[in-house]
């Protein structure tokens, strides 16, 4: 028997959003404890998980004007979560920089493929 699970595409974007979010909240456990870096937490916890549960809300949208500001406000969380681990990056001696690296790619990616969805949506 086939398993529908295997039937989804790859690159599922509320799977991509959902590992971005999961993701983020296991890099920022190994941060150092500091009151800059507990303000950037928060931040970066809340735009990144807001980036997938906007995809999700837009996906259940109302109607067109729905749709696009749901995804205008995925592409702004997404644009806040790069700003905010680049932050991170810069002002902490990380022992796992390439993970944090890798997060801004995927943060960028994403800040990336919303304006294309709100383009061919018009």
């Amino acid at each position: 028997m086939i398993k529908l699970q295997n039937l989804k595409p790859k690159y599922d974007l509320e799977d991509r959003t959902f590992q971005f979010a999961k993701d983020v909240r296991l890099f920022v456990k190994t941060l150092p404890k500091t009151t800059a870096n507990f303000e950037d937490i928060k931040q970066v916890v809340r735009s990144s998980g807001s980036v997938g549960a906007n995809y999700i809300e837009a996906n259940e949208s109302l109607g067109k004007k729905d749709f696009l500001m749901r995804i205008k406000n995925c592409r702004k969380e997404a644009k806040e979560s790069v700003y905010f681990l680049g932050l991170m990056n810069e002002t902490n001696e990380l022992d796992n920089k390439l993970e944090d690296e890798r997060l801004i790619q995927e943060a960028t990616e994403l800040k990336k493929i919303f304006p294309s969805i709100i383009e061919k949506s018009k």
